[in-house]
C-alpha cells in the first residue's frame, strides 16, 4: 500500500485521502467542503493575511491555508463558532473595501470578495466601510492602486517578491493604516517596477487594475469620480442587504459576457511561449488574463505579454498594399498586387532560374505560415532558397546540439530548469530577454536552494543576483569551458557510467582538451585559475546542472563551437536524460523555433530531414507533385551576397525588418536597392519596406489563429482575438493567393489542414493535430502518430542510429580583439521592455513613455577617461560605419566594454558598426565581436534614461509579506481568538 493511502484526514466527520504533506485547505477544497478563502491563490500558495478560511482542527480555531494535512487530523468546517470566526474576517475584510459591485469595472463574475461574500450569504456587515487616507495611485503606465479598495491580503505582494521576484511590493503593517507601498514608499512610476502586470493579475478585487479596464468593461461605469461616488452612495441606499445588491450585479456582469470576449492567444513576443487570455471589446483589448493552466507560464507575464499590445491599433499599420512606380508608393487593391507579384515572380524564374529568388521567412509568423513559406520557395518556385532570422541568433546553438545530441532544441522543459540544483547562464541577459523564464530561476534560488553562476560582459540583473558571476574576454567562452571540462577529466570528475552507456568519441574529444590548461584559459578569458577550478568542482560535485545560453555565445565567429562546447560539459557529466538538468538555448522570438521546426531553412524541410536525403526529398515531391533541388540553398547572409555578385535579382521577405536587424547595414541596404523585384509583407512600413516594390499588408497573432513553437518545444494554439484590420491579411492567406495565382492548387479554408498537411510529411509532428492543442493543451517535439510527446528528450535514448551521442573535439582559435585604433569594444542586447528593433513596442504609449530613447552604456572609469558624464553625445566607429548616441554612465559594464541595445533606431542602430563577419559554420552575424573608436560630440546632457524607468528603483526583497507583523500590531486578534473571547 502507498504512503499516501496512510494519511487519513476527517472533514465534517467523513474520512479523506490526502497525499503527505498536502496543504489541508487544497484537500478541504477538494472534499466539495465550502470554505471562504481570499487570501489563498493555488499559484501563490498560502499567505495567510485575511484569516476567512479558519476551520477548528482537532478542536483549536486555525487557519487551514497555513497547515500541512497530518494523519488522523480531525477538521470541522461547519460548526457554529467557526463559521463566527469566518464570518468576523469577512467583516473585516469589508471594513477595507466598499461594495459597488454593478458599478465597479472588475465585476466580470471573478470578483473574489463579491463571490466570497455571496456565497458565503453574508447579508449585513458587522463593520462599517472605513476610508483610507491615502489617494488612488495613478502614477504607472498600466495599472493603478486603490488603496480604499485594498483588503491587504498580500497577494501583489507575494507574486512581485517571490514569483516575479521583482520585490518592489511591500505591505508596511507599521503604519496606522498599512498599506501596500512601491520600494521604500514612492508612487508606482518613481519605483523599481518593471510593469509585469502580476499584481493586477492576482489581485482579488479591483485594489489593483489594469487601466485598459477602467471605464470600458462596465456599462456604468465610464463616470466622471465624483458622479461615480453619488452613483455608489445611491446604490447603497437603495439596497436593503447584499443579497439584492449581488442579484442586480450578476446581472449586469451576466450581460458584460455579451460584449467582452475571451480569447486565448499566445504572446507574440520572446521564446518563452507565454499564453493567456485577451479580453477585447470591439477591437479595444481591455486586458491580459494569465491562467493557471498555462503551460510554461502559469500566472506569470512580462510588460511586453501583459500591456505591449497597442502596436495592434496603431494608426501605422498597412491597411493597403502598396507598389512602387516612378519611385513612389501607390496604394493597390489585392487583386491587383497578388497578380503583379506573381507575374514578377514568373518572369525572374523563367528568365533566370529558380534559385535567382530568395525567401525570407518571419519568427513571428505562425508554424502553419513557415510551412507555406518553404512550400512556396520549393514547390512554386523550385528553390531552396528560403530561410530565416534564427540565421541571426540560433543557428549555432542548433549546431552545436545536433552535433552532440542529435536534436536542436531544449532538451527539457522550463520546470527543469527551475528544478536543477546548479544553473549556468552564458551569454544571456535573462531576466531581460526571456523574463518570466527568468522568474523561476530567481525564485529557484531565492526560496529552494537553487545555485547560479552567471558568465556575461555585463552585469545585468542575473549578475547581481547570482552566487558566482564571471566576466570572461569576449569570445573566450569555449576556452574556459573546455578548461573546466579537461579539469573534470584530470581530476576523475566525469560520469563514467553514463559516458560509457551514453557517449561515443570519447578518446577523441579527451584529446582535443589536452591544449586547455586551466594556465591557458585563465590568461585568455581574464578569470583566475583558482575560480575557474572551482566552477568545475561545482559542476561536477551538482546532481542536476542545467545551461542555458543565448545571443552572447552564438553571435560570434566561433558561436557554434562555443555551444558544442557546452553540450559535450554536460555529456561529461552526466547532465542528460533527467529531469532538472540539460541544454536550454534560449530562443529570442516567440516563433524562431518553429519556424526553423517547420522548414524554413535552406538545407532542412520541416522537422529537419536534410534536402540531400533522397528519400526525404520523395516523400515532398509525391505529395506536392514537383521536382525540389537536392543541394541546400542559400542562408540570409549568402542571399544578400548573391545580390551583390549579380546572382539573385528577388527577394520576399516576411515580417522581418532586414535592413534594421542584420549585420552592416549599409552592405544589406545596398543589396535591396540592387535586386529587381522586393517583396515585403508585414505590419508597417518598415525600414525595410522602405527599399520595396511591393508591400503586402499582413496581420499580427491577435488577428489570426495557428501555432508557435517556443524555446521548450511547445506547440501552442492561438485563437482569432480580433477580426484582420479592413486590407490586412493574415500571412497564410496572402502565401495562398500568391500560390494559386502562379498555378497552385493550394485551398487551404484553415490553418489546422495545412498543420494536418506538414504532420502526415514530416515525422517530428506526426501526432500533431489541432483537436490534441485544444485551449491550453500544449505538445512538446517529437510528437509520435498516438499524440504522446517528449518533455524531456533522450529517454529512449539518442536520435542517432546507435542510440549514443557524440563527443565533438573542438579547436580554438581567437579571430577577433580590440586594436590600438579601434580601443572599445561594443556589446549590445534586448532591454526587458523594448523587443528586438522595437517596430512593436514603440507604438506602446506606456513603454515608449518609460523607455523613449535608445543609449550607450559607458563604465564610470572609461567616462573619467574621456571626460564625459551622463547624457554626453558621442560617435562610435567601426571599420564598417558610424552611430552616434546618448551616454549614461553605468557600472553595468566596465573597463572599455561599451553596450547599445538591439532596440536602438535611426542613427544610433548597433548594425551600422557591425560587418560582415560570421560563425564559420552557420553563416550567423557576429554581432558580437564590433571593435570601435569614440569621438565625444558634447561632454553632457540630458540621461537618456528618465527618471520613472525602472532602473532608478530601489527594491526591497523580502520574504513573502512578513504576515507575522501584522500578527503583532495591538489592533490584531485573530477571528478565532475574538470569538472565543466574545463566546
Amino acid at each position: 500500500m502507498l504512503e499516501r493511502d496512510h494519511t487519513v484526514v476527517t472533514i465534517n466527520g467523513k474520512e479523506f485521502l490526502a497525499d503527505p504533506g498536502q496543504n489541508l485547505l487544497d484537500l478541504i477544497n477538494s472534499s466539495g467542503e465550502n470554505v471562504p478563502q481570499i487570501c489563498y491563490n493555488e499559484s501563490l500558495g498560502p499567505i495567510q493575511t485575511c484569516d476567512t478560511c479558519v476551520v477548528q482542527v482537532n478542536g483549536e480555531m486555525q487557519r487551514a491555508c497555513g497547515l500541512k494535512v497530518e494523519a488522523g487530523m480531525k477538521v470541522q468546517t461547519e460548526l457554529p463558532q467557526v463559521q463566527m470566526a469566518q464570518k468576523e474576517a469577512l467583516d473585516r475584510i469589508l471594513e477595507n473595501h466598499e461594495l459597488y459591485c454593478t458599478v465597479c469595472d472588475y465585476n466580470n463574475g471573478d470578483c473574489e470578495i463579491h463571490n466570497t461574500m455571496a456565497e458565503f450569504g453574508l447579508e449585513h456587515q458587522s463593520r462599517p466601510f472605513q476610508e483610507k487616507p491615502y489617494n488612488r495611485d495613478d502614477s504607472g503606465a498600466f495599472y493603478r492602486y486603490d488603496p480604499d479598495q485594498c483588503i491587504l491580503c498580500g497577494r501583489c505582494v507575494e507574486v512581485c517578491q517571490d514569483v516575479q521576484v521583482n520585490e518592489t511590493l511591500t505591505i508596511d503593517w507599521e503604519r496606522q493604516q498599512p498599506r501596500v507601498i512601491w520600494d521604500n514608499d514612492v508612487p508606482i512610476d518613481q519605483s523599481s517596477c518593471v510593469n509585469c502586470g502580476q499584481c493586477s493579475t492576482v489581485c482579488p478585487c479591483n485594489a489593483m487594475m489594469e487601466k485598459g479596464m477602467e471605464g470600458e468593461a462596465g456599462f456604468l461605469t465610464d463616470q466622471e469620480p465624483g458622479l461615480l461616488k453619488s452613483m455608489i452612495e445611491l446604490t447603497k441606499k437603495v439596497e436593503t442587504g447584499y443579497g439584492p445588491l449581488f442579484a442586480v450585479s450578476d446581472s449586469e456582469a451576466a450581460m458584460r459576457e455579451e460584449r467582452i470576449k475571451k480569447t486565448k492567444t499566445v504572446c507574440t513576443y520572446c521564446g518563452v511561449g507565454c499564453s493567456f487570455d485577451v479580453w477585447t471589446k470591439d477591437r479595444h483589448i481591455l486586458k491580459v488574463e494569465p491562467n493557471a493552466e498555462s503551460p510554461a507560464n502559469g500566472i506569470s507575464t512580462c510588460v511586453k505579454g501583459k500591456f505591449g499590445w497597442d502596436y495592434v491599433n496603431s494608426e501605422k499599420r498597412l491597411t493597403k498594399p502598396l507598389i512602387r512606380r516612378d519611385d513612389t508608393f501607390h496604394e493597390v487593391e489585392w487583386d491587383e498586387a497578388i497578380s503583379y507579384v506573381a507575374k514578377r515572380m514568373t518572369e525572374i524564374k523563367e528568365k533566370r532560374g529558380s534559385d535567382d529568388l530568395g525567401f525570407i521567412s518571419s519568427s513571428k509568423a505562425t508554424n502553419e505560415e513557415s510551412y507555406l513559406m518553404q512550400k512556396l520557395s520549393r514547390q512554386i518556385i523550385g528553390t531552396n532558397n528560403v530561410d530565416n532570422c534564427s540565421r541571426y541568433c540560433q543557428s549555432p546553438a542548433t549546431k552545436g546540439l545536433f552535433r552532440t545530441v542529435g536534436h536542436g532544441g531544449d532538451s527539457g522543459s522550463i520546470d527543469d530548469i527551475a528544478k536543477a540544483n546548479l544553473v549556468l547562464t552564458i551569454g544571456s541577459n535573462t531576466a531581460e530577454s526571456h523574463p518570466v523564464l527568468a522568474s523561476r530561476i530567481k525564485r529557484s534560488q531565492k526560496l529552494f536552494g537553487q545555485k547560479l553562476f552567471v558568465f556575461d560582459l555585463r552585469k545585468h540583473e542575473m549578475a547581481t543576483r547570482a552566487d558566482r558571476f564571471y566576466q570572461p574576454k569576449s569570445g573566450s567562452d569555449l576556452v574556459w569551458l573546455s578548461a573546466v571540462s579537461k579539469y573534470i577529466l584530470d581530476q576523475g570528475l566525469e560520469d563514467k557510467n553514463f559516458i560509457e552507456e551514453w557517449v561515443n568519441e570519447f578518446d577523441a574529444y579527451r584529446e582535443s582538451l589536452e591544449p586547455y590548461t586551466m594556465e591557458y584559459a585563465s590568461e585568455l578569458t581574464g578569470i583566475p585559475k583558482q575560480e575557474l577550478i572551482e566552477v568545475a568542482e561545482e559542476i561536477a560535485k551538482a546532481d542536476k546542472v542545467s545551461i542555458c545560453w543565448a545571443m552572447g555565445v552564438t553571435q560570434h565567429m566561433r558561436g557554434s563551437d562555443t555551444s558544442t562546447a557546452i553540450s559535450n560539459l554536460l555529456l561529461l557529466t552526466g547532465n542528460y536524460r533527467r529531469e532538472g538538468c540539460g541544454a536550454y538555448p534560449l530562443r529570442g522570438h516567440n516563433n524562431v523555433q518553429g519556424c526553423s521546426d517547420f522548414g524554413s531553412m535552406p538545407n532542412f524541410f520541416p522537422g529537419y530531414e536534410e534536402t540531400t536525403d533522397d528519400e526525404v526529398r520523395a516523400r515532398y515531391e509525391q505529395a506536392w507533385n514537383c521536382t525540389i533541388p537536392k543541394e541546400p540553398g542559400k542562408d540570409n547572409h549568402q542571399m544578400i551576397e548573391a545580390i551583390h555578385a549579380g546572382n539573385l535579382s528577388a527577394m520576399y521577405v516576411i515580417g522581418e525588418d532586414t535592413g534594421i536587424v542584420d549585420a552592416n547595414i549599409n552592405y544589406v541596404t545596398d543589396a535591396f536597392e540592387k535586386l529587381d523585384l522586393f517583396i515585403v509583407q508585414d505590419l508597417f512600413l518598415t525600414k525595410t519596406a522602405e527599399y520595396a516594390d511591393v508591400v503586402l499588408p499582413a496581420a499580427p497573432s491577435l488577428e489570426k489563429e495557428g501555432t508557435f513553437t517556443n524555446t521548450e518545444r511547445r506547440i501552442q494554439r492561438l485563437y482569432k482575438s480580433l477580426d484582420p484590420l479592413p486590407g490586412a491579411k493574415p500571412d497564410w492567406k496572402i502565401l495562398q493567393l500568391i500560390a494559386q495565382e502562379m498555378g497552385g492548387a493550394w485551398n487551404y479554408e484553415h490553418p489546422s489542414e495545412i498543420m494536418a498537411e506538414a504532420a502526415s510529411l514530416a515525422p517530428l509532428f506526426a501526432g500533431v493535430s489541432y483537436e490534441r492543442l485544444e485551449g491550453y493543451h500544449s505538445l512538446q517535439w517529437p510528437v509520435h502518430e498516438d499524440g504522446t510527446d517528449e518533455p524531456l528528450l533522450f529517454q529512449e535514448g539518442f536520435p542517432f542510429e546507435d542510440g549514443k551521442a557524440r563527443f565533438y573535439p573542438l579547436e580554438f582559435e581567437l579571430e577577433y580583439d580590440t586594436s590600438e585604433k579601434y580601443d572599445l569594444h561594443v556589446n549590445n542586447g534586448r532591454l526587458l521592455e523594448h523587443f528586438h528593433e522595437g517596430n512593436m513596442t514603440y507604438k506602446v504609449e506606456g513603454i515608449a513613455r518609460n523607455t523613449p530613447n535608445p543609449f550607450v552604456e559607458v563604465s564610470p572609469e572609461l567616462a573619467t577617461e574621456r571626460d564625459i558624464r551622463e547624457g554626453a553625445e558621442v560617435k562610435l566607429i567601426s571599420e564598417a560605419g558610424e552611430a552616434t548616441g546618448v551616454v549614461t554612465v553605468t557600472d553595468r559594464v566596465r573597463g572599455k566594454e561599451l553596450f547599445i541595445p538591439m532596440s536602438a533606431n535611426g542613427k544610433s542602430a548597433v548594425n551600422f558598426l557591425t560587418d560582415n563577419r560570421v560563425d564559420k559554420d552557420t553563416n550567423t552575424p557576429a554581432y558580437k565581436e564590433i571593435a570601435v573608436r569614440m569621438e565625444v560630440m558634447r561632454k553632457e546632457g540630458k540621461s537618456p534614461i528618465p527618471p520613472n524607468n525602472h532602473r532608478r528603483g530601489n527594491p526591497v526583497p523580502q520574504i513573502s509579506v512578513n504576515v507575522e507583523n501584522k500578527w503583532e500590531r495591538n489592533d490584531y486578534v485573530f477571528p478565532g481568538d475574538q470569538v472565543n473571547k466574545d463566546g
